[in-house]
């Protein structure tokens, strides 16, 4: 394993747009489209959520904002009988995965209703405790490996997912039983308030793939190109060649933590503004001028198409009747136990009562 390879970074698409031509002639223009369409209603969706959280109409949210090519280009490279397991930064690869709005929103508002993927989207719900579903994707790839399903498997945490146990025992797992697994790692730089330097004593994410003798690769995450074409091959070869591999994606999230954090109180505003001027959205649309003939007015009809159809996925969102109280014991046991039953008659008492 070289780990000088593993630690250079693979990056296609420079912050003004420029390409070599050689790189982009495996994507078809229609995708690069798609690929901008599905980043900007990530932002849009993102931003209007945010909007929404300040008005106490949705709940706590994390922002995406800065990560939409590591998110897109992670969600588009993979086959559609792949399985994806995300965590709580994921928007836009749930999008480009088949997942709606308008889940979303429903989810956000605390509704769990929205957290049900598409029927065989092969997208699991969206997990929360930090780096746990590392090891249900290795689970996954196991089954997919006894059952000889030619399929691979990705999941997606942030930096921070690196530091818990569960990372360690998922990627040694998947090296020593050679599981078609990949491990998508979104280095933004920063778990809440705890920078990369102190998150881990090694210089990058990727080279921890060499003390498990798997595939590993560092990214410019906003270069969806890069991220793209990359996840590409690697999940090919997890799932032709039963290659396990660690991806450390580079970028940045703009925003805070959650809309819970501040995060000016850990990080600096230059800081902040330098990766600003690295938006993955802009060098897309730049990219897209030089070559297809993006202008203003294609641009402000998109954004404007997009701006609608998200409204609507909001009006469509609050007007959904609230949930059943009792829909929380509905899907926990294929057998109800009797304390869950219990449990469900309290409930049931107490709603009845407070409607009185």
């Amino acid at each position: 394993m070289d780990v000088n390879k593993m630690k250079e970074m693979i990056g296609f698409m420079d912050p003004e747009g420029r390409v070599d031509e050689e790189v982009f002639k495996g994507i078809p223009e229609e995708l690069i489209h798609r690929m901008y369409r599905l980043m900007i209603f990530t932002r849009l969706c993102n931003n209007k959520a945010l909007s929404l959280q300040r008005q106490g109409r949705v709940g706590t949210l994390a922002s995406v904002r800065g990560q939409e090519a590591a998110n897109v280009g992670v969600g588009l490279a993979m086959e559609p009988g792949d399985w994806f397991l995300p965590s709580f930064r994921e928007y836009g690869a749930q999008f480009a995965r088949g997942v709606k709005a308008i889940d979303l929103f429903t989810y956000w508002s605390g509704d769990e209703r929205g957290i049900k993927p598409p029927e065989n989207s092969r997208v699991l719900p969206i997990c929360i405790t930090v780096g746990s579903h590392l090891c249900h994707a290795v689970g996954i790839a196991m089954q997919a490996r006894i059952r000889d399903e030619k399929i691979a498997v990705l999941s997606s945490s942030g930096d921070g997912s690196t530091s818990q146990g569960d990372f360690h025992e998922a990627l040694n797992f998947a090296a020593v039983y050679k599981l078609p697994v990949v491990f998508a790692i979104q280095n933004n730089g920063w778990a809440i308030s705890v920078p990369f330097g102190k998150q881990t004593a090694t210089e990058t994410i990727s080279q921890k793939a060499a003390a498990y003798d798997i595939d590993g690769a560092r990214v410019d995450g906003n270069d969806v190109f890069a991220v793209y074409l990359t996840v590409k091959r690697l999940l090919d070869a997890a799932r032709n060649d039963h290659r396990p591999a660690l991806i450390e994606l580079v970028t940045y999230r703009m925003d805070d933590h959650t809309t819970a954090d501040d995060a000016s109180r850990y990080r600096k505003r230059e800081e902040v503004e330098a990766w600003i001027e690295k938006d993955p959205i802009d060098r897309l649309r730049k990219f897209l001028s030089r070559k297809y003939g993006w202008d203003e007015k294609k641009e402000e009809e998109l954004q404007a198409a997009l701006t609608q159809e998200v409204e609507e996925t909001v009006a469509a969102f609050e007007a959904e009747s609230p949930p059943e109280p009792t829909d929380i014991f509905n899907y926990m046991y294929s057998e109800e136990p009797w304390h869950i039953r219990e449990q469900r008659d309290e409930v049931k008492r107490t709603v009845g009562e407070s409607s009185r």
